[in-house]
């Protein structure tokens, strides 16, 4: 019997090199495919159009924004998620200040600012010992301007909508994998721990020395968490 399918949603103004360092070595054994959140401006809308993209049946992880999406999915289609891995993410809805700082930016944006909002938040997306690692800073970037201020706007109204997961997280059955990186600014490690402590026997994985990019941080332990996952 072939290997379930895996589905990997990259985060806000991420691609598929968001997920780079793993495809080659999780693609050995099974399709791995990446999830279109780049089409419309809601979660509801953008994860059913991910689900009529996907097969039948498939392993469902996401990163950062790619989680809320996991989420949006478990709602709209749980019986179609066989083991779900959420990196780097929350079940929690924005807050208002939150949304405010989110609504500043999409202002920037809108007056042509889109490479100063995406180099503001750099070092905040990262560990401290990676500050001056500029090949890291540039492959974030490049994802950045290939996803380009429309599409990241968009992304953004989706984010300031969606809903709060938490009271979901009891109702999530299938295997569940929730990795942090121990210095994540953005999505710290005690919302992990609130996913890890509401979904039925999910597994916590902190990553040392790992901001919030864990995948383009820490690829190699990243790649070999996905692996024990997809076979557990």
């Amino acid at each position: 019997m072939p290997a379930t399918p895996l589905l990997l949603i990259p985060g806000l103004a991420c691609t598929d090199a968001l997920f780079a360092a793993q495809i080659p070595r999780l693609s050995r054994d099974r399709q791995v495919i990446i999830g279109d959140h780049m089409q419309h401006d809601s979660m509801a809308d953008i994860a059913a159009h991910i689900l009529a993209n996907a097969p039948a049946r498939f392993a469902l992880a996401g990163l950062s924004m790619g989680g809320y999406l996991c989420f949006e999915i478990m709602r709209q289609a749980p019986e179609r998620v066989d083991r779900l891995a959420l990196l780097d993410t929350s079940a929690r809805a924005d807050t208002p200040e939150k949304t405010a700082l989110r609504h500043e930016a999409l202002e920037l944006v809108a007056a042509g600012k889109f490479m100063a909002v995406c180099h503001a938040t750099l070092n905040l997306s990262i560990a401290k010992s990676r500050h001056s690692d500029r090949a890291l800073k540039q492959a974030i970037i490049d994802m950045a301007m290939d996803t380009g201020p429309d599409v990241w706007a968009q992304q953004i109204h989706a984010i300031i909508g969606r809903a709060n997961s938490v009271p979901i997280l009891g109702t999530i059955t299938c295997p569940t994998l929730v990795v942090v990186g121990d210095e994540d600014q953005l999505t710290p490690p005690d919302l992990a721990r609130e996913m890890a402590e509401g979904i039925p026997d999910a597994r916590l994985k902190v990553v040392s020395d790992c901001g919030h990019m864990s995948t383009m941080e820490k690829p190699g332990q990243l790649t070999g968490l996905l692996q024990e996952w997809l076979l557990d």
